[in-house]
């Protein structure tokens, strides 16, 4: 552990090459070791990493992929949720409700963009609207007493363009949209300069548990550490079995999203959410931060962790449920079809624990909320590794973080009068599309974790993401990426 009043030294972030042999942190053998390794960069495990990062300890971020947030955080609805619907008295009732209240506050001061429009759950016909009191009863039972019942004049007058048969709706102030890629971005950001490593490319293989140290045997590597925090997503169960546990089994769950046209974005004023029914939540339409309309997800339970693909069926159903909700959005043009897998444990609940005699933590079963809840999950998870014996020392601050703007509701770089002034670079608009410039780009291959690829620079920036995906811009975008690489490599920094 470090001292408490010792200067904080940012923290490592790697990619490639033999893991750090750690300094003065060297126990006999040579591996370096941390307090605490958290496996899994996703939104909860840069949550985890990030809050450890406010103690005087040695802890390192280890994820198998080549950048921050690339498997389920990178494809989710992007969601800021209140936990209206979630089922009273569980755990993610209660992380869901605390994380909205922190997250509102963290985007204001990291600079994430959050849209709280909020949401209402269209009744269809006479058994939907029968529901939605039992509904505004369950929210409350959540702490959430905002809700109310609004007639279908009211619900056409906020929102023209939905389908005329509807009856009522369900009004649920507080949801809102945000931005789910500079959400982890900022997260691990944040915990990297306050000292915690990062290591990119780094699957765990083997877990050799041992006192004082479990030997975390990676590709690059070993790594050891006196706690351990399992963040894998989709993949928890299979490192619980890395340590001896066989406590849950996931599925992966496939969501299937179409995203429309930016001209689509007038259609709709708020989140637009079916009334749930015995076969589930149904599908939702949604505006995004990034001035488009969201159709999805459906729900399709498989056996393949990594069957991300999009099928004709698939998408076939969600036009079919959006044309109930949002007639006119069937005219719109779509402009990307994607996939992301939740992790499905078979309970309607998270799969958070703590082991003791192993100084270990599974965060399991973290489904379509764990955005929304990552950071009351981090402080529920410091809770637990104390209960594990970790002392984590008195708290610090934490190094100051503002991410890129990638929302629409907020000022861009390529309409800021001033920025342009000082660096022309910010005026010069690489992808026309999404209004992407030079200067956004130079920054975010310079930044503290640059992308691994150009899909990390697109979650980083929005360059390739818009209605021609990269057709026009693919070519000096990709010049720049293998520029910016290029020179990293020359000068043996950047993330290696």
């Amino acid at each position: 552990m470090r001292g408490a009043t010792e200067a904080v030294t940012p923290g490592e972030v790697t990619r490639s090459g033999p893991l750090p042999s750690g300094g003065d942190a060297v126990p006999s053998g040579g591996d370096a070791v941390y307090d605490v390794v958290v496996v899994g960069a996703g939104v909860v495990g840069a949550a985890i990493a990030r809050a450890l990062a406010r103690h005087p300890l040695r802890v390192a971020l280890v994820e198998a992929a080549n950048d921050v947030g690339d498997g389920t955080s990178k494809a989710n609805t992007a969601i800021l949720h209140t936990g209206f619907d979630a089922v009273p008295g569980t755990l993610e009732a209660r992380l869901v409700r605390e994380g909205h209240r922190l997250f509102t506050a963290y985007a204001r001061e990291t600079g994430i963009p959050v849209e709280p429009l909020g949401a209402l759950l269209v009744a269809r016909d006479e058994q939907q609207r029968a529901a939605l009191p039992g509904l505004a009863g369950k929210a409350g039972r959540n702490g959430h007493h905002g809700t109310r019942i609004v007639d279908a004049d009211e619900l056409a007058a906020r929102e023209p363009h939905v389908s005329p048969g509807a009856l009522a709706a369900l009004d649920v102030p507080g949801e809102s949209i945000v931005c789910p890629w500079t959400t982890v971005l900022a997260y691990a950001t944040q915990a990297v300069r306050s000292g915690a490593d990062l290591h990119l490319n780094c699957r765990v293989e083997e877990v050799r548990p041992g006192d004082p140290h479990h030997r975390l045997v990676t590709r690059r590597g070993t790594l050891r550490t006196r706690h351990l925090v399992n963040a894998c997503g989709l993949h928890a169960d299979a490192f619980d079995a890395l340590v001896g546990r066989e406590d849950f089994t996931v599925t992966p769950r496939r969501g299937q999203l179409l995203v429309f046209d930016k001209f689509a974005r007038d259609l709709v004023r708020h989140i637009l959410l079916p009334v749930p029914g015995p076969l589930g939540k149904g599908v939702l339409v949604s505006p995004t931060v990034y001035g488009n309309v969201m159709l999805g997800p459906t729900a399709e339970d498989l056996d393949d962790k990594t069957a991300t693909g999009t099928t004709a069926e698939g998408i076939a159903g969600l036009l079919e449920q959006g044309g109930r909700v949002l007639p006119a959005l069937l005219d719109e043009e779509v402009t990307a079809v994607y996939a992301g897998l939740r992790a499905a444990t078979g309970r309607e609940d998270y799969r958070i624990a703590a082991h003791p005699a192993l100084r270990y933590v599974t965060v399991g079963g973290i489904r379509s909320t764990g955005l929304s809840a990552s950071l009351a999950i981090a402080e529920h998870v410091l809770g637990l590794l104390a209960d594990c014996g970790l002392d984590p020392g008195p708290e610090r601050p934490l190094a100051p973080v503002r991410v890129p703007n990638l929302g629409e509701a907020f000022p861009r770089p390529y309409r800021d009068a001033g920025l342009i002034a000082r660096d022309p670079d910010f005026g010069a608009i690489v992808c026309h599309c999404e209004r992407v410039t030079r200067g956004e780009i130079r920054a975010a291959l310079a930044s503290t974790i640059p992308p691994g690829g150009l899909d990390g620079l697109r979650r980083r920036t929005r360059a390739r993401g818009g209605r021609c995906q990269g057709t026009f811009c693919g070519a000096e975008v990709r010049a720049l990426f293998e520029g910016a690489r290029s020179s990293r490599r020359k000068d043996g920094g950047g993330g290696r």
